[in-house]
This record gives C-alpha cells, structure tokens and sequence, in this order.
C-alpha cells in the first residue's frame, strides 16, 4: 500500500491523460504533477496534432532536469488521448511513454491501444514468456520509457477515428495489475454513464486489494453542451484520491467532474525505470502516429 500519492491526471479537452510518477516522495508527486502542468497548456484548444503532444512531453522533462533535486532520479509515465483532426476527419490521438495505458471500447468490443514500454512487454513480443507469466515475472514493473531527468523522451502516437459510441479508458498501472482485460470489458459495456464506470472500476481494483495508486478516466464522445466525463483516483487499497498533490485539502472520498468532450471537424535511446530508478537502455519508435483508418 502506497503511502503517499504519486499519480496526477488532466482531464479537460482536448486533452485526457494521466501520469504516474516513479523516484518516490518528493520526487515521483512532483514528476507527475509537472507532467499535468505542462499539458494543460494545452486545454481549451479546439484540436491537437502530434507536436503539441510532443512539446509537452519535452517541457516536462527539461522542467524535470531543472527541478528534482541533484542526484535524485525521478520520472514519470503518460498515457492519454486528445482530439486531433486528420485528412478532414475527426480522431483520437493517443500517446503513451511508459506502462500506463489507453483502451477503446468500440461496437462492444474492448482493445488496448497503447503498447506499454515494459521489461516484460518486450519479453513478451519476442516469445520469451506467455500471456500467463506476465503477472508473476519478477521484472513486471521494470519500464524501459519514461520522462525522466536523463535521456531524451520519445513517446508512441495513434490516430484512431472517433466512433460516434467510442468510450476510452486511460489508466495507471494500479487499475490493470489487479483487473484484468475481461472485468474491464463488462464495466465499460454495462455502466451507462462514464463516471459510474469510473467508480466501479476503481472500487474494484480497491477491493482486489491494489498496492499501488490506482488513477482512471473514462471519456465518452459526447455532443457539445452535453455529457459528462469522470476521472478517479485511488490510493492503493485504502481510498479514493484525486490530484492530492494540487489540493491536499480534498477529502479521500471526493470524485470529480470533467467537460462534455465534443466531436473536432531515427530511433532514440530510452531507459529501464522501475520505482527506485533506471537500468537499461531500449530502442525508441517513431514519433509519426500510426494511423488506424
């Protein structure tokens, strides 16, 4: 159980995301809640395009440098989901550095879009390991991308076409290491409203006895002047948090509300994160959003 909350979260559009920071007290708080700050430049804008995302990426990590203390590491993952514009068409791009993750509920059916930058990720791609060993591996929290005070970040980018249905999930890796892909699923299909899926999801996880913070927004398109969006975070098993670093005040229990989300008309070096600091090194990707048509 954490003691301390090290998850931050942005949630008005066109921009949804969250972050989980790694370097401990006063070190991961502060590495997520930069990461907030500086892609909330971000909000009210009607669209974003990839080098938006990518800006806020690398302010996070120069503010990074400037501000944790010498010779403490700190880092922090993102994953989230803004509203773009493409070939004249309405689209989802979702960007990822790190474990945290995006999903799409879409005509019932759930996939995850964003592939996590994990140790056990890539043992997995290469046929190392099974589905079924991922939960036990002794490296399963071991990430080789984040924002970080030393190498350069390099995050992933999809563009995926907005559904007129489409509900998104953005999670921290506190939801997904006790729920998995199948209770997911039942929760996004049966909750009518966003927030209720928020919650539930969140309960469970608590109830599963999650370790660690456990942070989720789900995103529904909605028409403008309508809907409502809902993002909660939790503290391990103990409560349900939101942005505790921002206002320290907010009673354990509080759940927020967010905008109604209308419709828009070279590989580089990483590094190996786990809670305490990096390790090895791993091959980036392209920054060019892969487009799902």
């Amino acid at each position: 159980m954490r003691r301390y909350n090290e998850d931050s979260l942005l949630a008005y559009p066109p921009v949804f995301l969250v972050a989980d920071g790694m370097g401990g007290h006063a070190a991961g708080d502060v590495a997520s809640r930069i990461a907030v700050e500086e892609f909330s430049q971000l909000a009210g804008l009607a669209a974003v395009v990839p080098d938006d995302i990518h800006g806020a990426v690398h302010r996070t990590a120069r503010r990074l440098r400037e501000t944790v203390a010498d010779g403490r590491t700190a880092g922090t993952t993102v994953a989230g989901v803004a509203l773009a514009t493409h070939d004249g068409g309405a689209y989802w791009l979702v960007f990822n550095i790190g474990d945290s993750r995006v999903y799409r509920l879409a005509a019932g059916e759930l996939r995850q879009i964003s592939v996590d930058h994990s140790v056990v990720q890539e043992l997995l791609d290469h046929g190392l390991i099974g589905a079924l060993e991922v939960a036990g591996h002794p490296d399963r929290h071991i990430i080789t991308r984040a924002i970080g005070t030393t190498a350069e970040p390099e995050p992933d980018y999809w563009l995926l076409p907005v559904g007129p249905a489409d509900r998104v999930l953005v999670c921290t890796d506190g939801l997904t290491v006790v729920l998995d892909d199948a209770t997911v699923a039942r929760v996004l299909r049966s909750a009518a409203h966003p927030q209720d899926a928020a919650t539930e999801l969140v309960g469970l996880a608590v109830a599963a006895g999650g370790p660690d913070n456990i942070t989720v927004v789900v995103v529904d398109v909605a028409a403008v002047g309508s809907g409502i969006d809902m993002e909660t975070t939790a503290q391990g098993s103990r409560r349900r948090i939101v942005l505790a670093e921002e206002h320290p005040e907010t009673p354990p229990t509080t759940e927020r509300r967010t905008q109604p989300v209308p419709t828009p008309g070279g590989p580089a070096t990483g590094e190996s994160w786990d809670d305490f600091g990096a390790t090895l090194p791993r091959p980036s990707r392209s920054r060019v959003p892969e487009v799902d048509r």
